[in-house]
């Protein structure tokens, strides 16, 4: 190919057409630009010596087709030098080879990564599959798989396929370096950890308790983290709970750091008083230890839906059949929308069936069933094949469930919808359950009573033993302070809600002067940003002649009511509910205010990080409607033990970005 360089005139220069800048694209190390005649030039590959358009007067043709040619390898003699480069470090028919495996450095072509001269690497080819395998959740033998190891070879010939053991070890690794990142930030965290248990069984009838830690960070933010996953041969024997959480203490150090327990409902047993005497004996608690153990919000609203469930499984079972013969058929479905559009229903639902195991699929096949009701009590007339016909009390009895349903739907939806909910967000669907129980126990229909009956127990269970803490946190929440609590509680409890609203408010001042008489002296204090009552002579020194300067106070109020004595001085959580309520407003971030006003309310604040992150549920916002208990396939069980913790643990932490990304 003649070169456009060889027909240029001597010393004519290479024309700039944009001198506003100069040429910064990496492009240009490949390129030249050459005049053509006529204003117009063209990019000419140093390479191939092949010309590219670039530019015609002032208008300028970029440089992306320039990129493709030396990236995608479109440049011939970029491609043979890959070719013969490839051969060189190809293993000889000796085993032997001349590979030097040197990683190839990257450079940034205009935001996208440009890779000069990339090299394989095996190592990090290993470390990407092990990292694959435990965030999807592929079984470790897949390595080992003939379809995959043709597909691997013919992706990446140069790659030396692993066995099982070798990729099982590469998971240890991944899962020991990202260990080492969550001891650290653990040790970083301000305040106390609280624990969520939750217990899985395998077909084996092997069991495997999950222990998560919940903090909130020192950015203010709430965080959680799988501490471990712990195997226990007899899940239902005495001390089989204690000793996991044992073994979870002394792996990671946490005597003296956990605040709370929570435990799903299907382990919450007679032994876990043998659990509390354990973290007792590890944990100096608070209020006599009646924060320390608690139930799972969402294990007590899917057992409750369960049972409702099933209290009307002949009337669902009905409705599940009906639209089971309309969405499997065309001819069924057309005939079911033509007498839709005929009886102008107009509703917008469109049938579905549910997975039984997921309650709220189940709800929303009978809310979109009870909308087209109509439909369905006319389509035997017009479909003379359809005999799964409703009664009218089939009808009536969906239509009260669906009522039912939808304040456990929302409640629910609580947890599913946030990531990490804080302890406040459950008072206030727990009281409106409780409410709607009490008012169904004085309807005058009878399915409402029966139902309500069926299903209030579990609930009085769980509202008895939780809603102290559940009122502590939402008397936390300065939207709301004491007053949600008296006004629900005058609802819930009439003429004894004084009692009830006494007792929460005795227990957080009793609470609060635990945590002052556990503060640290005031040179810590001062070093971690928060302020203490201090004496006037201590605060401002006459004698010395030196005075306290005005950057050292937040607050010009605190300064003053402190120089009045501290014998007068209100405590900090008197002072913070005689205040008056922040504006309520959906877009309020609770832990974003504490984070501002740490400074006013130093010990306050720490009481606030332990309580808000009580994880009132045990489960993930994955299986918050999940129905029955968790079980590991044959799979998982057959793995060891420390095997299944690094997979499930690791596979946790990489979520939240990589030790090597952070």
């Amino acid at each position: 190919m003649t070169s456009f360089v060889e027909n240029a005139e001597p010393g004519t220069p290479e024309v700039q057409p944009n001198k506003r800048r100069g040429k910064k694209s990496i492009v240009w190390e490949h390129f030249t630009v050459q005049d053509v005649g006529g204003g117009c030039s063209r990019a000419c590959c140093k390479q191939c010596q092949q010309t590219f358009a670039y530019s015609t007067g002032s208008k300028l043709s970029g440089t992306s087709h320039l990129k493709r040619h030396i990236e995608n390898g479109v440049c011939l003699v970029n491609r043979r030098k890959e070719k013969n480069l490839l051969r060189s470090s190809a293993p000889r028919g000796d085993g032997t080879g001349t590979s030097t495996d040197t990683r190839a450095p990257k450079r940034q072509c205009n935001g996208s990564s440009y890779l000069v001269n990339s090299l394989f690497d095996q190592e990090r080819c290993r470390q990407e599959l092990a990292k694959m395998i435990i965030m999807h959740e592929y079984p470790l033998h897949m390595v080992e798989h003939p379809a995959f190891i043709s597909f691997v070879k013919k992706l990446q010939p140069l790659f030396s396929m692993v066995d099982f053991n070798t990729v099982q070890g590469d998971c240890m690794a991944i899962y020991e370096k990202e260990k080492q990142e969550i001891i650290k930030l653990l040790s970083e965290t301000p305040g106390r950890i609280n624990l969520s248990v939750d217990l899985w069984t395998s077909s084996e009838t092997l069991g495997y308790v999950f222990l998560r830690a919940h903090f909130i960070n020192s950015a203010w933010k709430l965080d959680s983290r799988i501490l471990s996953v712990v195997m226990i041969p007899f899940p239902h024997s005495k001390d089989a709970l204690s000793h996991a959480v044992e073994i979870c203490f002394g792996n990671w150090g946490l005597e003296n750091k956990v605040f709370s327990l929570t435990l799903n409902k299907s382990i919450f047993r007679s032994d876990t008083e043998s659990l509390r005497g354990f973290i007792s004996m590890k944990n100096p608690h608070l209020l006599n230890g009646q924060l320390l153990v608690g139930h799972c919000y969402v294990q007590v609203i899917s057992s409750i839906v369960e049972d409702a469930l099933q209290g009307m499984q002949q009337a669902i079972n009905k409705v599940r059949e009906s639209i089971k013969y309309v969405k499997t058929s065309q001819a069924h479905e057309e005939k079911f929308l033509k007498l839709k559009e005929k009886l102008q229903v107009p509703s917008s639902k469109c049938l579905l069936l549910d997975d039984q195991t997921q309650w709220n699929t189940t709800y929303l096949m009978l809310v979109a069933a009870v909308e087209l009701k109509e439909v369905f009590c006319c389509l035997d007339t017009a479909d003379p094949d359809y005999q799964q016909t409703l009664s009218m009390d089939d009808w009536k009895q969906i239509e009260t469930l669906c009522v039912y349903l939808k304040i456990f739907y929302d409640a629910a939806h609580v947890v599913s919808s946030t990531t990490h909910p804080t302890a406040d967000l459950f008072f206030h669907e727990a009281w409106k359950i409780q409410l709607e129980f009490i008012c169904g126990t004085s309807s005058q229909d009878p399915l409402i009573i029966n139902l309500v009956n069926l299903l209030r127990e579990k609930f009085d269970s769980y509202w008895k033993r939780c809603c102290f803490i559940l009122a502590i946190a939402v008397v936390l929440d300065p939207q709301f302070k004491m007053k949600l609590v008296e006004c629900s509680f005058a609802r819930i409890h009439a003429d004894e809600a004084d009692t009830y609203i006494k007792i929460v408010d005795e227990s957080i001042h009793e609470l609060f002067s635990e945590y002052v008489m556990q503060i640290p002296p005031l040179s810590s204090d001062l070093e971690q940003g928060s302020l203490s009552i201090v004496k006037v002579d201590e605060a401002f020194d006459v004698s010395s002649g030196g005075t306290l300067p005005v950057d050292d106070f937040f607050d010009s109020d605190v300064f003053m009511s402190e120089l009045s004595g501290s014998q007068h001085t209100k405590s900090e959580l008197d002072q913070y509910l005689e205040e008056p309520v922040v504006p309520f407003t959906l877009e309020f971030e609770i832990l974003s205010w504490w984070d501002l006003n740490s400074f006013k309310y130093p010990t306050l604040s720490k009481m606030a990080r332990d309580i808000l992150s009580i994880p009132l549920s045990a489960v993930n916002p994955e299986t918050v409607f999940s129905i029955g208990s968790r079980k590991f396939d044959h799979y998982w069980s057959s793995l060891k033990p420390e095997t299944v913790q690094a997979l499930v643990c690791a596979k946790d932490w990489l979520r939240y970005g990589s030790a090597e990304t952070k």
